[in-house]
């Protein structure tokens, strides 16, 4: 029996092994950002809700315990779209802790809601928030993040630096830079004063690995890059260190069932699923040329290798 909100474990060089949960269940977000690897938003809403149900996240959250994987090292609330925007995110965490107990919850977010102080008072029962925030110029935001009518960059602005008051975990902002986009010496300028006022655990600059949802949005050139890092302290994203867990005794079936899983919210390569899911990097390889012949995944040819993602994820030119 396969999962619909449980993927992973992932490894990340933030957070380590990393056990996703969706608390969406499809492509549900405030935002319609041009890089997004999940695909175009379905459902462009700022309306809150118990999209998904905590006990069916929980369920299967219990039953991937029961089934005797090694523990992760952070259980990571995100997937195909902002979780803040379900109403029993505070459940899930709480439920979560009593699972895993010891293992920190970490939570994904695009910061859009972070103005209203009960979601702040509900995301600060995390222990971890990655939140991303990729222009304070109003133009720029529109034409990257593509947001729901009415979000502004200011007021989200605003909302982060409120939480970061509030909260007492860690937070590690995620910039994301697109060529020619949201790369200006002014959004510069207004970011790195930004994070000097808020001095956040961790700033990370980052732009396009993977193709996003428009084909158009372009990775900002290296020397850009290192040059935001710089201007804002920040850290290049690691590549973990750490051992992968393997998982090369488990079925063909059940390793099929982890890939298409973690596709669907992502394109990767075989390598970096290899990496994330724990297989050799021959079988990995091997099984994703088969789920591509049965028609189950789509590959595209990319520069950068060959990147495998869901037959139903929508690609725009």
């Amino acid at each position: 029996m396969g999962y619909k909100y449980v993927f992973g474990p992932v490894m990340s060089g933030r957070l380590g092994r990393s056990l996703g949960l969706d608390l969406l269940g499809g492509r549900i977000c405030s935002m319609d950002c041009v890089y997004c690897e999940v695909g175009a938003t379905r459902q462009l809403t700022i309306a809150r809700a118990p999209y998904i149900p905590a006990e069916d996240i929980l369920d299967e959250l219990e039953r991937w315990k029961d089934e005797g994987h090694e523990p992760p090292e952070m259980i990571t609330l995100g997937g195909l779209g902002e979780p803040t925007l379900n109403t029993e995110l505070p459940y899930v965490i709480e439920e979560s802790r009593k699972l895993f107990p010891g293992v920190p919850v970490a939570v994904l977010t695009n910061s859009t809601l972070l103005p209203d102080p009960t979601v702040r008072a509900e995301l600060a029962q995390a222990d971890v928030v990655l939140p991303s925030l990729d222009s304070l110029v109003q133009d720029e935001f529109r034409s990257v993040n593509r947001p729901v009518p009415g979000v502004e960059a200011e007021t989200v602005g605003q909302g982060l630096e409120q939480f970061r008051k509030e909260f007492r975990g860690k937070i590690f902002l995620e910039i994301l830079l697109v060529r020619g986009v949201n790369d200006s010496d002014r959004n510069l300028d207004l970011l790195a004063d930004f994070c000097r006022r808020n001095a956040f655990d961790r700033v990370d600059v980052v732009t396009l690995s993977r193709p996003g949802t428009e084909r158009s949005a372009l990775a900002a050139d290296p020397e850009t890059v290192v040059r935001w890092r710089e201007a804002l302290e920040a850290g290049e994203v690691p590549a973990t260190e750490r051992e992968v867990v393997r998982q090369d005794a488990l079925r063909d079936e059940q390793i099929i069932e982890m890939i298409l899983s973690s596709l669907d919210r992502r394109p990767q390569t075989a390598a970096q699923l290899s990496q994330a899911l724990g297989v050799g990097e021959n079988r990995m390889e091997n099984l994703c040329i088969e789920l591509e012949r049965r028609g189950e995944l789509v590959a595209r040819r990319d520069p950068d290798g060959i990147f495998y993602h869901g037959a139903g994820r929508e690609m725009r030119d």
